[in-house]
C-alpha cells in the first residue's frame, strides 16, 4: 500500500484573514494534466509566476521591472512540453515576491507586520534572516519590497488561501503519481541568477540538488547530468543550491518519493537585466523538453532493484 505523503496542512484558516484573496477572479496556480500520465515524474513550477495584483502592486515601493527581479522567468515555458510528454506540471501564477511557496508555511519576519504574529512562526530561520522568507522583504540586491509594514491578516490569506492549497495540489499530483506506479518523484524547476567565480574558474549552467543523496536517487540526477552535460552545459551538484523546502519535504526515497531540484542560469535564456528572452531561449527550451523525454522513457527498475528482480 502507498505510503502517505509526509506534508500533512492544517485545514484552511480563512476566516482569520478578514481580506478577500488577491486572486478571487482569477487562479493563482494551474495544474496542467497531461491527457494520459504515462510516467512516475511531476513537474513542479513555483517561481515563474507573473501575475501581479494591483493591490499588491500599491503596496510596494519598486517599480514594476524591479519587482520582477526575483523571479525564475519564464521557467514554466521551460518545462512546458511536460503535459505533452505525459507528466503534469503544477506552475505558480503569483509571483514570488508576493508568497514563496518553496518556504515552510510560515517562514516569516515579525519586524515585516503591525501585529504579532502567530506561535507557529519560524522567525528564526537563515532565509528570514536575508529577507526570504515565506512572504520575502526583499527581492536581489536586498532591495526592500514594501512602503509600510503588513497587516497578519494579508499573510493570512496569502498563506492559507494561496500557500496551503498550492501545497494541496502538489500533494494530489504526487499522491496519485505514487498511487499508479508505485513511484513519485517530483522535478522543483527554478532559476538562477549568473554564478561568477574568481580565477577564471568555469561557472555552473546548471545546478542539481538532491539534499547532497539524501532527496533523490542517483540514477534520477545521474540522468539528468547526463543530458545537460552532452549538451555542453556546465552541470554542478548541490553547491550553491542544495534544494530548498520542497525537495526536502516531498524527498522521501525510503517511501518511493523522490525530488530533486533543478537550477537554470538565467543567461543562457533571458536578459537578467530587461528580464527579455533573447536567442538561447528556444535552446535551452529544447533541452529540458529533451530532458523530460528522457524522463517519460524512464525505467523505474533503476530506482527499485527489487522490483527488477521480481520481474
Amino acid at each position: 500500500m502507498p505510503m502517505s505523503l509526509p506534508l500533512r496542512p492544517r485545514p484552511s484558516a480563512l476566516s482569520e484573514t478578514q481580506l478577500p484573496s488577491d486572486y478571487c477572479e482569477r487562479p493563482a496556480f494551474e495544474t496542467i494534466r497531461p491527457r494520459r500520465q504515462i510516467a512516475s515524474f511531476v513537474f513542479n513550477s513555483p517561481h515563474s509566476g507573473r501575475d501581479y495584483p494591483d493591490r499588491f502592486l500599491a503596496l510596494t515601493r519598486l517599480d514594476h521591472l524591479a519587482i520582477r527581479q526575483s523571479e525564475d522567468a519564464f521557467v514554466d515555458e521551460l518545462f512546458g512540453a511536460a503535459p505533452h510528454l505525459g507528466m503534469p506540471l503544477l506552475q505558480a501564477n503569483f509571483p514570488r515576491a508576493y508568497l514563496d511557496v518553496n518556504r515552510e508555511p510560515y517562514e516569516l519576519d515579525p519586524q515585516m507586520f503591525s501585529e504579532p504574529l502567530p506561535a507557529r512562526t519560524n522567525s528564526g530561520s537563515p532565509r528570514v534572516a536575508a529577507g526570504l522568507g515565506t512572504i520575502a522583504r526583499n527581492v536581489s540586491e536586498n532591495k526592500a519590497i514594501y512602503r509600510a509594514r503588513l497587516r497578519l491578516p494579508d499573510a493570512l490569506m496569502r498563506i492559507e488561501g494561496i500557500y496551503r492549497p498550492y501545497h494541496r495540489a502538489l500533494q494530489k499530483l504526487l499522491g496519485e503519481t505514487l498511487a499508479r506506479f508505485g513511484l513519485a518523484v517530483l522535478i522543483d524547476c527554478h532559476s538562477m541568477p549568473r554564478i561568477t567565480r574568481r580565477g577564471g574558474a568555469a561557472a555552473p549552467d546548471i545546478v542539481l540538488g538532491d539534499r547532497y543523496g539524501t532527496s533523490c536517487a542517483p540514477a534520477i540526477v545521474d540522468l539528468a547530468e547526463t543530458v545537460f552535460a552532452t549538451a555542453g552545459l556546465n552541470v554542478a551538484r548541490n553547491r550553491p543550491y542544495a534544494g530548498g523546502h520542497n525537495t526536502r519535504t516531498y524527498g522521501r526515497p525510503a517511501h518511493g518519493l523522490h525530488a530533486l531540484q533543478i537550477e537554470i542560469s538565467r543567461h543562457l535564456y533571458m536578459s537578467e537585466a530587461t528580464l527579455a528572452k533573447h536567442s538561447g531561449f528556444d535552446e535551452i527550451k529544447a533541452i529540458m523538453t529533451r530532458l523530460a523525454q528522457m524522463y517519460a522513457n524512464f525505467d523505474r527498475r533503476q530506482v527499485d532493484p527489487s522490483r527488477a528482480a521480481a520481474e
